[in-house]
C-alpha cells in the first residue's frame, strides 16, 4: 500500500499533514472547490475534481470518485474531511482500505456535528479517532485513538481546533504505521 489517494472537501490542513509527513499521495480527489486544492497544486500531486452537487445519485458519484482514484492507481485511500458519505462501491474497490478521521472517540458521537455533540453532552473528554470506514458512518474498526481534555467555557471552535491539532499528528502516524507493516 505505498500509492495514497486522498479524498479532500475543505481546507485541506489534514491533507496538508500528511503531504508533511512525506507519505506517497499520488493523487487527491475533491467533491468541491476548496483550499486543499491550492495545498495538493502547490506540492506537485494531481487533483481531480468529482462534484457532488453535479451528480444526483450518490452510489454514481461514488463511482466516479473510484474511477478518479484507479486512473492514479491509489492503493490506500485517506478521507480528510471529506463530507460526502460515499456508498459501497468504493468499499469494494479498496476493502479494508478506506481510513477516515472523526472528531470523537468513536464510537462516541458520531456524525457531522461531533464536537457540538460533546459539547452537548456535558462530557470532560473527547478526542480524535483513525479508523477503517465502512458502509455504516463512523462505525468502521478503529485503528489509533487520541483523548482531547474538554476545557470549561471550550467553544465548538476552539475544542475542534485542539481536536485539530491531535489529527495532524496521528492521522499521518496511523497511515505511515500502516504502511510500514504492508511493506
Amino acid at each position: 500500500m505505498r500509492r495514497i489517494g486522498v479524498l479532500a472537501s475543505g481546507s485541506g490542513s489534514i491533507l496538508d499533514a500528511i503531504l508533511a509527513a512525506d507519505l506517497p499521495v499520488v493523487a487527491v480527489v475533491v467533491d468541491r472547490d476548496c483550499r486543499a486544492v491550492e495545498i495538493a497544486g502547490a506540492s506537485g500531486v494531481p487533483v481531480e475534481l468529482v462534484e457532488r452537487k453535479a451528480v444526483k445519485d450518490r452510489v454514481e458519484f461514488t463511482h466516479q470518485v473510484v474511477d478518479a482514484l484507479q486512473r492514479h492507481d491509489v492503493e490506500l485511500v485517506a478521507m480528510a474531511g471529506f463530507m460526502t458519505i460515499l456508498e459501497k462501491p468504493i468499499f469494494d474497490a479498496f476493502p479494508d482500505r478506506v481510513l477516515n478521521t472523526h472528531p470523537s472517540l468513536l464510537p462516541s458521537f458520531r456524525g457531522a456535528h461531533a464536537v457540538e455533540d460533546a459539547l452537548a453532552a456535558g462530557v470532560k473528554v473527547t478526542g480524535c479517532t483513525i479508523h477503517l470506514a465502512v458502509p455504516d458512518v463512523d462505525a468502521g474498526p478503529i485503528l489509533a485513538q487520541e483523548a482531547v481534555t474538554i476545557r470549561a467555557g471550550d467553544t465548538a471552535d476552539e475544542l475542534h481546533e485542539r481536536i485539530k491539532d491531535v489529527e495532524r499528528r496521528l492521522y499521518p502516524d496511523t497511515i505511515k504505521g500502516l504502511i510500514d507493516a504492508d511493506a
